[in-house]
């Protein structure tokens, strides 16, 4: 790609879009790097850059904070649904080679979360030649109702369970992660486009829900964008000023008319048939009959509920619930696994995570909710430590975050 004139950046982050005095946008700024914890400049220290374009790809996967900035300044969610959130924990195993069985896929539904908790599982033995790797990962849907649900202590029980134990035994864990899950489909798709730039991949929530799948529709979208872009582009006029900026509009309409929509209105009902009384059992009805009828040609589309936050209950409305103890060997606690992320935060550097407000944590997520943020963040992000004067205060371990996009 270098080679073609493609400029990449790596190890900088986009910390900033840039916008024009008509508001539109008009490129992104780089972090600036080099920069002490008390903010005061390093030896390395390097100013952040202006990045200036005739428009601007936004592609951060789900969550990214650009897009997030992007859709709040547009307006871009209004007429769409909410969109609706999970968190998905992975780990990559080598095992013992007689329990090796290249391509076999495994996906799994319910257990170990109840019902009403939409959570799910996948294990795939890899195609690698040589080696004897499986990936393995669990699914929970943020609109859960217990605030002492952990994500990442029901993804280790996951591991518990007779059917999937004995692939694990006498194997070796490499790596760990987690990464926070657009799942709102079809409905939950915002506006694409906005003046400068427009919204692909993840950063617009193309993912498969079903299928926990969406590599393949954020190329498509990349792809369909860079199309528009080039259009646009070819039809200036060679005197156009280097700022003037293309006009993408045509992006959506191109994105409508593919295959990517097709695919995510088909299964658009899946997700919300989970929001009824029945819950799991809900959504296999939608799915044995109208999925498997009407191949989701239905003539009706499902809403969301709403904020996922909104679903929490109080701690004074739940049951604490009993999680066993890591054995060390198929299980493990958050630190040990946080260390096989290959995430490095500089000691001495300002922290990534602050609060827009002091006071909420203690007053309002411990107090009402017995502080769910060091149950839902899968590297221990977030803990309640007891202060001098007897009470509790929020302690950010910024140097925990694995950057999965959940809070």
């Amino acid at each position: 790609a270098e080679e073609l004139g493609v400029e990449l950046y790596t190890g900088y982050g986009a910390v900033e879009l840039l916008y024009n005095d008509d508001g539109a946008v008009v490129g992104a700024a780089t972090n600036d790097v080099g920069v002490a914890k008390d903010g005061s400049p390093k030896d390395t220290f390097e100013r952040g850059m202006e990045l200036r374009a005739r428009t601007t790809l936004l592609a951060e996967g789900c969550h990214g904070s650009l897009s997030k900035e992007a859709i709040a300044q547009f307006n871009l969610r209004e007429g769409r649904s909410e969109q609706t959130y999970g968190i998905g924990l992975k780990e990559v195993w080598r095992i013992t080679p007689e329990k090796h069985q290249p391509g076999r896929v495994e996906h799994t539904v319910g257990w170990p979360v109840d019902k009403n908790t939409w959570g799910g599982s996948f294990l795939y033995h890899l195609d690698d030649e040589g080696d004897t790797l499986v990936a393995c990962g669990y699914v929970v849907g943020l609109d859960y109702t217990n605030t002492y649900l952990s994500p990442f202590k029901e993804f280790q029980r996951w591991k518990t369970h007779p059917a999937i134990k004995p692939t694990f035994e006498g194997g070796e864990r490499l790596s760990y992660g987690a990464r926070a899950l657009n799942e709102g489909g079809y409905q939950s798709i915002p506006k694409l486009t906005f003046p400068g730039g427009a919204l692909i991949g993840c950063s617009a929530g193309f993912l498969n829900v079903p299928k926990i799948k969406g590599t393949h529709t954020a190329m498509k979208s990349g792809m369909v964008a860079a199309e528009e872009v080039f259009k646009a582009l070819q039809a200036l006029p060679e005197d156009a000023p280097e700022d003037q900026i293309v006009d993408v509009s045509g992006y959506e309409a191109a994105m409508e008319s593919s295959w990517v929509y097709q695919e995510l209105k088909a299964v658009r009902n899946v997700r919300p048939s989970f929001d009824t009384p029945l819950g799991l059992y809900g959504m296999f009805v939608y799915a044995g009959v109208f999925q498997y009828l009407f191949n989701g040609m239905e003539p009706f589309t499902l809403a969301h509920h709403g904020a996922d936050s909104s679903r929490l209950k109080p701690a004074s409305e739940c049951t604490p619930i009993d999680y066993p103890k890591p054995d060390g060997k198929v299980t493990f606690d958050v630190l040990s696994s946080v260390a096989l992320t290959n995430t490095t935060h500089d000691h001495n550097e300002p922290p990534h995570l602050t609060l827009r407000d002091d006071s909420v944590p203690v007053a309002r997520n411990l107090a009402v909710f017995d502080g769910p943020e060091q149950r839902f963040c899968p590297a221990g992000v977030y803990e309640y430590v007891d202060t001098e004067a007897g009470d509790k205060r929020l302690q950010i371990n910024a140097q925990n975050c694995i950057h999965c996009k959940t809070c």
